[in-house]
């Protein structure tokens, strides 16, 4: 008799969020609807596995582990790294778990890692690694060492927020195939080194330039060194933006191997993977950068909203540019217990691509109400995420999950549930939520 295969709730939810709701906990979804549907039996199921009732569990939307059940993912342990959680090691990607984004600046120990090939060995003469300036729209190509670029332009420090494209992928249905990100790419912290448009006017731009692109000594996995593991880029309107660094430092120290020592690209507010790690090369282009990782579907979603499931040509698949307005709940870490006679005080950290965050909003009733955010900070400077804290009271014992929701200056929100969903599963900003349980 074939012994039958056994799953976990990360898994079952992953393959079918809905099949999963009905399996575990007896909940069924009306068409037409997201939300009221938690019958008294499936409450019941529910309430058993959170260990006490749920006093807002009419409105909990389908397809949702319990956060109490959904953060509960053990750290990896890595060389430079503390606290992180493996999601796979060829390449090593790994993400950061949201109570360990809680400092001001995130700890180069807790920046995540998003690899697409093999680092290239840790350089004993960093000061000698040298960058290529090139492509068909640069007048004068020249090459630099860190030694140069640190003698000849003015060093700049930001405090910028990265973070992948693929952050939170782990939630849409149908699953899109890539890393299984929750919530923990992302990272902000200061880096320092050049802007990036010094050394492109120093090179000289040609009228005919559009687009910059990237090439870094990272190896392809099959360990073919003619084979280019990623290869983006930006329109020339955000390289030559202030805030774009050719970086050497992050939080005043050499970044780490794994972040892209000794030298690498860093844009904020964009996708991650634009930000070029261990560059050796930099390439002005006189069209759209072409290379590994620009064309057909990756770090592309579809130009209009498309149904779940849908296939959509190529060329219905636009470039992603400046993420979408999002927000972690930094402290305390889900799953914690409280006392009722006490208000509940948290905090986390907003950020919203190229704009700002305008407003943060948290709820208790999973998003039927909302209750707006006083202490909101201004960002350190321009592309950098910003601290709010918040504080509720609970009007009675139970089981509750508490949301966060930032608006971008442009007055855009984020979604309560997930965005439109997209075959590879980019841009996932639908709200954050951790676990509580009030005694």
């Amino acid at each position: 008799m074939k012994e039958k295969k056994e799953i976990g709730i990360h898994e079952a939810y992953h393959n079918d969020p809905v099949k999963s709701d009905l399996d575990i906990f007896g909940r069924q979804t009306p068409e037409e609807s997201r939300r009221g549907f938690l019958k008294k039996s499936s409450m019941l199921a529910m309430a058993a596995v959170v260990g006490s009732n749920i006093p807002f569990g009419s409105n909990m939307p389908s397809g949702l582990i319990p956060a109490a059940l959904a953060n509960s993912d053990k750290p990896f342990k890595i060389e430079g790294k503390d606290g992180l959680v493996y999601l796979n090691d060829r390449p090593v990607n790994a993400e950061t778990p949201p109570h360990l984004l809680d400092d001001d600046f995130t700890p180069a120990k807790h920046f995540f890692i998003r690899n697409n090939g093999v680092p290239p060995e840790k350089s004993k003469d960093p000061e000698n690694w040298t960058v290529e300036i090139t492509g068909e729209s640069c007048e004068k190509p020249m090459t630099f060492t860190v030694a140069e670029l640190k003698k000849k332009f003015k060093h700049h420090t930001y405090a910028l927020q990265l973070e992948c494209g693929g952050n939170g992928r782990s939630e849409y249905n149908p699953p899109a195939k890539g890393n299984q990100w929750s919530t923990g790419a992302i990272g902000c912290g200061r880096w320092t080194g050049v802007k990036l448009k010094d050394v492109l006017e120093y090179c000289g731009i040609k009228k005919d330039a559009v687009y910059i692109g990237y090439y870094g000594r990272d190896t392809h996995l099959s360990g073919d060194p003619t084979k280019v593991t990623i290869s983006r880029g930006a329109p020339m309107s955000k390289a030559l933006e202030d805030e774009s660094l050719l970086a050497w430092a992050y939080e005043g120290e050499d970044i780490p191997l794994s972040n892209g020592y000794p030298l690498r690209l860093v844009m904020g507010g964009w996708p991650a993977s634009v930000s070029g790690k261990w560059v050796k090369k930099i390439v002005v282009r006189n069209k759209v950068h072409d290379g590994k990782k620009m064309k057909g579907q990756s770090y592309r979603v579809p130009c209009k909203p498309v149904a779940p499931g849908t296939k959509v040509p190529d060329d219905e698949m636009c470039i992603i540019e400046s993420m979408p307005v999002k927000s972690l709940i930094t402290y305390p870490e889900s799953g914690i217990t409280h006392k009722i006679d006490k208000k509940f005080k948290f905090r986390g950290k907003a950020w919203a691509g190229d704009l700002e965050v305008d407003e943060m909003e948290v709820s208790i009733d999973f998003g039927a109400t909302w209750k707006k955010v006083k202490k909101l900070k201004d960002p350190a400077n321009r592309l950098a995420w910003q601290s709010w804290q918040a504080s509720v009271k609970f009007p009675k014992t139970g089981y509750y999950e508490v949301w966060a929701r930032a608006t971008d200056s442009l007055g855009v929100k984020q979604p309560i549930i997930l965005p439109g969903w997209n075959p590879r599963g980019y841009l996932n900003n639908a709200c954050h939520r951790i676990a509580v349980k009030v005694v």
